[in-house]
């Protein structure tokens, strides 16, 4: 059994997010000790391996999550397909870094943008994301974008991420305000419309992800300004304790 800051150290995961994946229920310690300190057997461990594997694949927590709860979840299936997601990776990034070298060197056509295709490799995300995320909420979701292309699902986005600029202008206010608690409600709203059903359970999972992944503070930051990530999160917490 190791201790929260053993894993910390073995995998380079600070102590503050092991405690979010559990606070999650990503990952759980296997054992508390009588002073309340965290600890993680090999099976937690190995768990842990497939949680930053699809991390590093790019996939978001809450699909990681639904994945690796799936009963269907296959470990050694999961693994050949990380590993082939992981050199088409590769193989994109080596494109990437050519084209780089052939702008310096004044060979690339101007036109030709094909080492920024990620097709091959959406495509097998999807897939995998589709073979185990079975649960309710990615069904949902999955039928609410069926169809959509790509310039649809981006103004998905960027009508999500209006709301959280919207959030940022009033991020000077307290949390528990009414106008802070009705920009919540218009988020919850607006996630459950386009999205899948925001349950207030998913929602307080939002928000603590909002602070405890950087890609989402630094997306969310974007939007509104610095603190606007931490401003959503605190908010959506009273929300969520009414």
């Amino acid at each position: 059994m190791k201790t929260v800051n053993e894993v910390s150290k073995i995998s380079g995961i600070s102590v503050r997010t092991l405690h979010y994946y559990d606070e999650i229920g990503l990952l759980s310690p296997s054992g508390v000790t009588a002073s309340g300190y965290r600890l993680y057997d090999d099976k937690a461990m190995a768990k842990l391996q497939s949680i930053l594997l699809f991390k590093e694949l790019e996939f978001p927590l809450k699909e990681i999550k639904i994945i690796l709860e799936n009963p269907e979840f296959d470990k050694t299936e999961a693994l050949l397909r990380q590993i082939e997601m992981l050199r088409m990776r590769k193989k994109h990034i080596d494109g990437l870094i050519s084209l780089a070298e052939r702008i310096i060197d004044n060979e690339v056509n101007t036109m030709d943008f094909s080492a920024f295709d990620k097709t091959e490799l959406e495509s097998l995300a999807n897939e995998a994301k589709q073979k185990w995320g079975g649960t309710a909420a990615f069904a949902e979701y999955e039928k609410k974008t069926e169809g959509k292309n790509d310039m649809e699902k981006q103004n998905m986005a960027k009508a999500l991420m209006q709301r959280f600029a919207e959030m940022g202008k009033i991020k000077n206010l307290a949390p528990e305000c009414a106008e802070a608690q009705a920009a919540v409600e218009a988020l919850r709203r607006f996630i459950s419309e386009n999205f899948y059903n925001c349950t207030p359970e998913i929602l307080e999972g939002l928000g603590q992800m909002y602070t405890a992944d950087e890609r989402f503070t630094e997306s969310i930051d974007a939007a509104g300004g610095k603190g606007t990530a931490d401003f959503v999160s605190r908010a959506i917490a009273v929300y969520c304790k009414k």
